[in-house]
């Protein structure tokens, strides 16, 4: 919502507009004023919404021309005053004023404000004040509303700038079409997610408990049983199929709203000027005036340093646990395409659809994804792009805040990778080898998919992921492969090769040439500093003797790795080699290549050369300044300084 409102009055001279803004500040009827009344601000502590407001007066005259069409493009609302004794300024407001705004351009809400009805000779009812107004509000859709006041008694002065006020705030607009006296459909898609969201149990109906839930979260309060009888008996009278009977789990039964009867009260809302009560319902599920869940709502602000990684808590896997089990509806323990798409439904859609879903997790035989591969699918989304997940836990309706309390930070590799023990639970994993190797076979049947033979190169990126049971613990284990026209673009990308836990290279050892492509990988691209594994894929048939200068399990062992795994996926002989993956990214030491002392050692002796370029940097300065003041007291602070800084101890 808007932290301000900016109200302008505009009309022809001697309606009273100056006259209207003296008496709501005064609280009294000034009979002398001034012809533009200088723009007023009104503090937010004094207006019911806490907004800043500004009344803004103007002059119709031609001298007051360029500063009221200033006016006209900043107004978040304008006001158009008429005198109730002077009905020629009245037909001016639709040949003339309406017209002009927009002639410029301008399309705010309008309020037509009739002042000096103490001047009025006789009585006037409200039917014969709307047969004058109706026709000009279905000509000019921008006219919210009408109100009539006097500046001199005075009478609804205050009222006039509170439904300017709800105009801007709560505007009639995106919501209502008042011409066909029916919700807008974006209004009623909006509010058809919420009750989507509110309706816990997916029977298609608000019990009470649910209702009451919905009232806490949108008003802070629950109904009084007396209101809340009183809601559905006035809907079950006026909108068909608007209430239905529910049967409770003890047999007995109570009457529920529907989605029709939700949509036909805040249609009652609107009519009867409650829009306020519509909109508040809207802006606690996140929208905007325009009926869009705003980017702050979606994408909270949660900093995710570098070298971190983002992982669901236990909160996060509770919450994508329920939704599962709700949406489940015939309890076989998977989520089939229809009830994925019933999922989806409060959101854009399936955020993996693009992503050959459900093949990159665990799924039935049928295709449909199971409770463990939709955790997983999670935790790769998470990790991958934690973002998608915050905006989708938003649309599923994650029923804490802050929302970020779903996700935390871990500890950056680089300090895991020091102490030698990983707090991680998700590991990704780089797949890099020749084209053909196998990679695309590896990722298949790490996510039980069946073989294939036929041959497919990989052109994009494809991401799997599955659970894995290791030291009595169950991790999370993505594994990545790029294809050949974007893995060399990856490796020497060093942001990218940092978020790795372990790169995977694979080689036919069927194939002579196969080994050779992963050693010019290795010595093209700086790769040490990751936690290596190697496996040697197609074992069911003949090994080849590689075209390298050593052999692979030579190659590994020169570099302090333990030597390739042999793998068959065609025969299903997979040696455990996603335990050893994730072996690998749990205990990075083991898996560093040329050892981790080796490159601790390194390190060091990087840390040491520094040190010493420093120093020798420091001691030539001590001698030019010792050129420069040959004082004796000088001489003596410096020897002694440098002394220290060189490790000598007298």
């Amino acid at each position: 919502m808007r932290r301000d409102v900016r109200i302008l009055l505009v009309g022809d001279e001697g309606v009273g507009k100056s006259t209207i803004v003296t008496s709501l500040i005064k609280e009294a009827f000034v009979a002398h004023v001034q012809h533009v009344v200088p723009e007023v601000t009104i503090p937010p502590e004094v207006t019911p919404e806490n907004v800043t407001t500004y009344i803004v007066d103007t002059g119709a005259g031609p001298a007051d021309r360029t500063h009221l069409e200033s006016e006209v493009r900043k107004a978040h609302v304008i006001c158009v005053v008429y005198a109730i004794d002077n009905p020629l300024s009245f037909d001016r407001i639709p040949t003339y004023w309406l017209p002009y705004f927009r002639q410029l351009g301008v399309n705010v809400p309008v309020i037509l404000v009739g002042n000096k009805i103490d001047l009025r000779g006789g009585e006037v009812t409200n039917e014969a004040l709307e047969d004058e107004i109706v026709p000009i509000m279905n000509e000019f859709k921008e006219v919210e509303t009408c109100v009539e006041c006097s500046a001199r008694i005075p009478v609804n002065v205050s009222e006039v700038f509170y439904f300017a006020h709800k105009a801007v705030l709560h505007p009639t607009a995106p919501l209502y079409d008042s011409r066909d006296h029916v919700l807008k459909p974006a209004c009623v898609a909006a509010l058809t997610r919420i009750f989507k969201l509110c309706d816990a149990n997916k029977d298609g109906v608000l019990d009470a408990t649910e209702l009451n839930e919905f009232q806490r979260k949108c008003f802070d309060a629950p109904l009084q049983q007396q209101e809340l009888e009183g809601i559905k008996e006035m809907v079950q009278q006026h909108a068909d199929g608007g209430v239905r009977e529910i049967i409770r789990p003890d047999g007995s039964t109570e009457i529920g709203l529907t989605e029709a009867g939700f949509l036909y009260l805040h249609t009652i809302f609107i009519q009867r000027g409650r829009l306020e009560t519509t909109w508040t319902v809207l802006r606690k599920f996140g929208y905007a005036e325009d009926l869009r869940l705003t980017s702050a709502f979606l994408c909270p602000k949660f900093d995710v340093p570098g070298d971190c990684s983002v992982e669901l808590t236990p909160l996060g896997y509770q919450f994508l646990t329920d939704i599962f089990e709700t949406f489940d509806k015939d309890r076989d323990g998977a989520l089939c395409p229809a009830e994925l798409e019933e999922l989806f439904s409060t959101s854009p859609g399936n955020p993996w659809a693009a992503q050959r879903f459900p093949d990159t997790t665990v799924s039935d035989d049928a295709g449909a994804v199971t409770l463990q591969g939709w955790l997983a699918q999670w935790s790769m989304t998470t990790l991958l792009d934690h973002k998608t997940t915050l905006a989708y836990l938003a649309y599923l309706g994650y029923p804490d805040e802050p929302r970020t309390g779903a996700l935390q930070v871990t500890r950056p590799r680089r300090v895991d990778r020091r102490r030698g023990k990983v707090t991680r639970n998700v590991f990704l994993a780089y797949v890099c080898g020749a084209a053909g190797s196998g990679k695309t076979s590896l990722l298949r049947a790490f996510v039980g998919k069946p073989f294939s033979t036929a041959y497919e190169p990989t052109s994009r990126l494809l991401s799997v992921v599955n659970s894995v049971a290791i030291g009595g613990s169950e991790k999370y284990l993505v594994l990545q492969e790029f294809g050949a026209s974007h893995e060399a673009e990856t490796l020497r990308n060093s942001k990218k090769t940092d978020t790795a836990d372990v790169i995977v290279f694979v080689h036919d050892s069927s194939d002579t040439n196969s080994f050779s492509y992963i050693s010019n990988l290795r010595q093209q691209y700086s790769l040490d500093h990751i936690p290596t594994q190697f496996v040697a894929t197609k074992s069911d048939l003949d090994l080849a003797l590689q075209r390298h200068e050593v052999q692979p399990d030579v190659y590994c062992r020169r570099l302090g790795l333990s030597v390739p795994v042999s793998v068959s996926v065609k025969t299903g002989q997979t040696a455990d080699v996603f335990h050893a993956i994730c072996g690998v990214a749990m205990n990075p030491h083991s898996a560093i290549p040329g050892g981790a002392d080796r490159n601790a050692q390194a390190a060091r002796l990087r840390t040491y050369m520094a040190l010493t370029a420093g120093l020798a940097g420091l001691s030539a300065a001590l001698v030019m300044v010792f050129r420069r003041r040959e004082t004796g007291g000088f001489v003596a602070w410096a020897a002694g300084w440098s002394g220290w800084l060189l490790g000598r101890r007298d």
